[in-house]
């Protein structure tokens, strides 16, 4: 049981990606990070990156990351998106399976020590990218609409929030 949670807990844990503090990971050696979409970087389906997106983006950029979104919506969605902000995808990945994190790790030209990965999702991000070896990020969700099965799944992770919390692994 022990190991279960161990694999859906997230190394770090944040209100909003805006909180992402970019010199304390490249102290960590992290120069890439691999992002979900949907209630991580905007509201579920919002198809468009505002300002203050654009801007933290542009940061990143500038401090030497490399990017790439990784979700498990379509193609159409992602490919609206990424070409807005100008980063590589991967649509209708299957996360929490490894393949889709080897591929944009393949595409980042990243190593898996180099490599963070951010999202909304415990069962999805967090689960995936610990199975894969990476650096985990786990952010509260931007907006309350989701997926059907997305809401579903949400009350799962809240039993695991409690116990992570309860346990001391993620601040409450």
């Amino acid at each position: 049981m022990i190991t279960i949670f161990k694999k859906l807990t997230p190394n770090l844990y944040l209100n909003t990606i805006y909180e992402l503090d970019v010199d304390k990971l490249k102290k960590k050696g992290i120069n890439a990070i691999i992002t979900d979409l949907d209630n991580t970087l905007v509201g579920w389906n919002d198809p468009n990156p505002d300002a203050k997106l654009v801007k933290w983006f542009d940061n990143l950029r500038n401090h030497g990351f490399k990017v790439a979104i990784v979700s498990n919506n379509s193609e159409n969605r992602v490919a609206h998106f990424a070409k807005q902000v100008g980063l590589p995808f991967i649509s209708k990945a299957q996360k929490p399976r490894r393949s889709p994190f080897k591929k944009a790790l393949e595409i980042l030209g990243s190593k898996k020590e180099e490599t963070a990965v951010l999202g909304d999702q415990i069962f999805t991000d967090v689960l995936g990218g610990n199975r894969t070896g990476l650096f985990t990020i786990l952010v509260i969700p931007i907006n309350p609409k989701e997926f059907i099965g997305t809401r579903i799944v949400r009350q799962c992770e809240k039993i695991v929030l409690r116990y992570l919390v309860k346990k001391g692994r993620i601040p409450s």
